[in-house]
């Protein structure tokens, strides 16, 4: 199939076209996809303006919180005048002004067992920007069971923490393979309790974006069934693979 970008693509996207792993057919790839991000905080801003700035054609966004001043340090589509107002509705009209060809679907809702397979299935690829281990958990188990690619992230103080999961190859191990439910507190990736360095929310949520865009492309290392840990403080770095755990299987959802 023959497949065209116009003059104002082609000058908008020049310097990824110009890529060799990414050309006119990588930049088709990317336009025809579908993206949903859950959690528009410190990690889901950032995720969503890379992955506009790079073309994606369909981006969905998830969030019941409006914009607190608190938030604006980091979360980097805000500023004062979205303050008290929806998030996914600000986040929107910015990602707009930046590519207004992007599909922005907004859902002013927090996932539940209810909500999510009339959400999740309309997506290629899901993001999980979330700050709480309830919502990470559900993330992970519907995707695993409706195999989907997952890119979860997690941040506190100057760590963060990066997983991929590709869901269609039954090998891969989940976020339970990581995290113990009954072990984890939200405190832990609560940004009121352990605070948080705005850069490293920034950095953690560029990546996603960057593992994104890699999956789309079908392109470098792949991070799946890894964790890739960040210690910004110090600059240490390190990618630690997953072991399949048996009984994170048997959940239910």
């Amino acid at each position: 199939m023959n497949f065209k970008l116009n003059k104002n693509q082609v000058q908008r996207f020049s310097r990824q076209i110009v890529l060799k792993n990414i050309g006119i057919l990588g930049q088709r790839k990317i336009i025809e996809s579908k993206v949903l991000i859950i959690g528009m905080g410190g990690l889901g801003c950032p995720v969503a303006e890379f992955l506009t700035r790079a073309g994606i054609g369909c981006l969905g966004i998830v969030d019941n919180d409006n914009v607190d001043l608190s938030n604006i340090h980091r979360q980097s589509l805000y500023d004062i005048d979205d303050i008290n107002k929806s998030k996914v509705k600000s986040a929107q009209k910015k990602l707009k002004k930046i590519n207004p060809k992007i599909k922005v679907n907004c859902y002013k809702i927090r996932l539940s067992g209810n909500n999510y397979k009339k959400i999740i299935k309309n997506y290629n690829y899901i993001v999980d920007g979330s700050d709480n281990f309830k919502t990470k958990f559900l993330i992970n188990d519907v995707c695993k069971k409706t195999k989907k690619i997952l890119i979860t992230g997690a941040i506190s103080k100057f760590d963060g923490h990066i997983f991929t999961f590709n869901f269609k190859n039954k090998e891969t191990p989940c976020i339970r393979s990581f995290f113990q439910e009954e072990n984890v507190s939200d405190e832990i990736l609560n940004c009121e309790y352990e605070g948080i360095l705005g850069t490293v929310a920034g950095i953690i949520g560029t990546i996603q974006a960057n593992e994104v865009l890699k999956k789309i492309l079908s392109i470098g290392k792949d991070l799946n069934g890894n964790i890739l840990i960040l210690d910004l403080l110090n600059l240490n770095f390190r990618k630690v693979r997953l072991k399949k755990l048996k009984n994170a299987q048997k959940r239910k959802i």
